[in-house]
Order: C-alpha cells, then sequence, then structure tokens
C-alpha cells in the first residue's frame, strides 16, 4: 500500500481535538440511543400498540426514509455555512422530534413523531463525520471513528438498561424523555464551548444549493463510496428492529434478563471501537475491515439460526458478532471519510448519509415483509435476513477494496483550518 497506509506517526490530540471529540461523542450516543431503543422496546411496542411486525418495520423506516431525504435536501448547503449552527439547528430539530416520540398516544401519532425525528437527527451524524474529517488528519481517522463508534457502545451500556428500567415501570415513552433531557444538556455545552467550523467556507467560490448537490452526486469517485455505504446499511437494518422480540420468543430469553444482555454488549463494544480504530491505523483499515467481514459472516449465520438457547451463550454470540460489526464500520468510515474533497465534505457527507438512511429503510421494511410471528409469538423467517446480510457483507468486501485502492492513490489531505 501506498504513503497514507503506511506511514503512521503517533500523532497526539490537542486538549480542543480531545474535547471535540468527546462532545461529539456524546452528541452521537444521543442519536443513537434515540434509534437503538426502538430495538428493545419492539416486544412492548406491538402489544402495547397492537401492531403488527411490519408495521413496526414501518416506524423504524419511516425514521431512516424520512433522514435519507433529509440528507439529500441538506446536501447542497452543507458546506455553506459553519458547522457548529449546523449542527445546533439539526440537533435541536431532533430533540423536538423525540419530545413528540414520548408524548405518542398510538401508532400513527408515533409514526409522524419519527418522521420528524429523522429530519433532522438523520442528518446530524453526516455533520459530525464532517467536522472531524475538517479536524484531524487521515493518519488517526481510525481512532476518532472508533470514539464516536464507542457512543454505540455505550447507548447500549447506559442508555438501553436505563431506557427498559424506565419503560418497565413507567411505560414505553418514558426514554423518550430521558433522551430529551440528556440531549438538551449536550446542547447546552455545544452552544457555550465548540468553536466556530467554518474553515471550509474559504476554499471555494459561493454557488447555488443545487449545482452543488448536483457537482457532488455526479462525481465519479464518490459513487463508489456511495454504493458501499448503501450496502453496510442494509443488512443491520433488517436484523436490529426484530432483535428484542427475536431474543425473547425464539431464543427463550426473559425479557428482564434483556438489559443484562446489552449492558455486557455494549461494556465490550466501548471496550472494542477504540481498539479497532488504533489497530486500523496501525495495520491498515482495509486488513481490519476484511476481519471484521469475515467474522460478521460466520456470527450472523450462528446468531440467526439459533433456537432456545441458555442466556451465557446469547451473551458470548452478541460479544462477537458486534466486534465483527465494529471491525467491518470502523475502517470503513475511516476510509470513505479520505474520499471527499474539503470543500466538498459536507455535502459527500450529507449524500453519503442520506443513502444510508434509505438503503436501511429499504432493508427494514424488506424485513418486515420476510419475517412474521407466529401465534406463539416466535420470529419466523429471520435466518432469510442473516443469509441476505451475508451477501451484502461479500460484496461490501469488495467495493471497499477499489475505495482503498482510490484512497491509497489521493495525496493525503490536511485538515481544514478552523
Amino acid at each position: 500500500m501506498d504513503h497514507m497506509e503506511n506511514v503512521k506517526p503517533v500523532i497526539a490530540f490537542t486538549g480542543y481535538q480531545k474535547f471535540v471529540l468527546a462532545i461529539l461523542a456524546f452528541l452521537q450516543f444521543t442519536i443513537i440511543l434515540d434509534f437503538m431503543i426502538m430495538s428493545p422496546l419492539g416486544a412492548i411496542l406491538m402489544p402495547a400498540l397492537k401492531i403488527t411486525p411490519s408495521q413496526f418495520g414501518v416506524v423504524v423506516s419511516a425514521y431512516a426514509f424520512s433522514a435519507g431525504i433529509a440528507g439529500f435536501l441538506a446536501a447542497g448547503f452543507a458546506d455553506r455555512f459553519d458547522r457548529k449552527k449546523l449542527l445546533l439547528f439539526f440537533y435541536c430539530g431532533f430533540v423536538l422530534g423525540t419530545l413528540l416520540c414520548g408524548l405518542a398516544p398510538n401508532f400513527y401519532f408515533l409514526l409522524f413523531a419519527r418522521i420528524v425525528t429523522g429530519l433532522f437527527g438523520g442528518v446530524i451524524g453526516s455533520i459530525v463525520f464532517a467536522i472531524t474529517t475538517d479536524l484531524f488528519p487521515f493518519e488517526v481517522r481510525g481512532r476518532v471513528m472508533g470514539v464516536l463508534q464507542s457512543a454505540f457502545g455505550g447507548s447500549q451500556v447506559l442508555g438501553l438498561p436505563i431506557g427498559l428500567f424506565l419503560s418497565n415501570h413507567w411505560g414505553w415513552h418514558a426514554p423518550f424523555f430521558m433522551i430529551v433531557a440528556i440531549a438538551a444538556i449536550v446542547g447546552v455545552v455545544i452552544v457555550i464551548n465548540l468553536k466556530p467550523i467554518d474553515g471550509h467556507l474559504k476554499l471555494h467560490p459561493d454557488r447555488s444549493p443545487f449545482h452543488h448537490l448536483k457537482t457532488t452526486v455526479a462525481t465519479p469517485r464518490y459513487l463508489l463510496a456511495f454504493a458501499a455505504t448503501g450496502l453496510l446499511s442494509v443488512g443491520g437494518y433488517m436484523l436490529m428492529p426484530f432483535g428484542s422480540a427475536f431474543t425473547v420468543n425464539n431464543l427463550g430469553i426473559e425479557m428482564t434478563h434483556l438489559p443484562v444482555i446489552y449492558l455486557i454488549t455494549g461494556v465490550c463494544a466501548i471496550i472494542t471501537g477504540p481498539l479497532v480504530g488504533k489497530l486500523s491505523d496501525a495495520f491498515g483499515k482495509y486488513r481490519v475491515f476484511l476481519f471484521g467481514a469475515a467474522l460478521t459472516i460466520i456470527m450472523v449465520v450462528i446468531y440467526t439460526n439459533l433456537g432456545v438457547t441458555p442466556l451465557p451463550w446469547v451473551i458470548v454470540v452478541n460479544v462477537v458478532l458486534f466486534v465483527g460489526i465494529f471491525s467491518r464500520m470502523i475502517p470503513a468510515q475511516a476510509l470513505m471519510s479520505a474520499v471527499p474533497a474539503p470543500a466538498s465534505r459536507g455535502s459527500f457527507m450529507a449524500v453519503n448519509s442520506s443513502l444510508q438512511q434509505i438503503a436501511g429503510g429499504v432493508g427494514s421494511v424488506v424485513a418486515g415483509l420476510i419475517v412474521s410471528q407466529s401465534a406463539t409469538g416466535s420470529i419466523q423467517h429471520f435466518e432469510v435476513l442473516g443469509y441476505i446480510l451475508v451477501g451484502t457483507v461479500l460484496i461490501t468486501a469488495v467495493l471497499m477494496y477499489f475505495i482503498q485502492r482510490m484512497v491509497a492513490a489521493t495525496p493525503a489531505m490536511k485538515p481544514v483550518p478552523a
């Protein structure tokens, strides 16, 4: 490989970079928790609102589709504003949408609330990645993406067990109110302490939002990355919405034991995220990605074909599965971050995020059509979703090979000055 993968200087983060990374990781924690909470609540929501698995798939996918639409709409404007202001605007909308989820009295109101949440929350991830790509060089982006992904583990360690505890005592609405309270605090910290991030505004002349979006979508080197992103998302969205129902009804795990599974898996995810990031920077991002792809394939086939299983084995399978997922996602995100030019970084990230959400929404809807629930409550045809995921992983591995070669052939870009 060329210098981008071989030259690996030890670069220490400044105090401000550490703060930015920490607050963005905490922000990601609230966004991911809002999405993740739908999975464990699925076993409670479906009987509470008297909805079918396919309707629940629509609720989950509504967030994804609205996020996808918002991503495209925001892409033309993503590089025309201070990223801090853009972040705060969409974060406020996300908090409002989450509040509406907590107030939802029925299926249709919840569906509307998820659409609002998706319109705003779905764009935030792209802004976060644009900010980190602006502020951190490629050589350390594995570490950066690893820390950001640890928010996923944090949402399981802290958020999901607390959310399930609240829902068991005060109803399924309570976890959403908890997210609103945490997000409000994060927003205040960002307003006070985050510096303006507007260095990218000096890198290109003013142009119409439509022209900026059209240029981004039409750039040949971006299309490969967009395709890989879509495939990376489909499988996860298929399995995740029905994970808790599958665990309870098929694996024979008591509802009260779900927090234990999420807690242990989350702790391991918090440890795994930064470690995978460091290994990606040290040994090559594509090599670590291939390891994660192989492990994911093995564990998905095992997981989706399980019958009634003792709790310890369910925990082990979940932990190893998430190690595989993280070992794919973190190096993939680090490689993707090197694809766009600085002047179109925000637009690229917005379109990329949009495709991610839309692909995930399609996956969720298709999953809802494939699986069904028997009279005893068990989820049927879940293994079919696993085989589809295996196929997407294999195709993505090929696409990521070409992306890795493309990145290696591109001169390293320095962080954008603030």
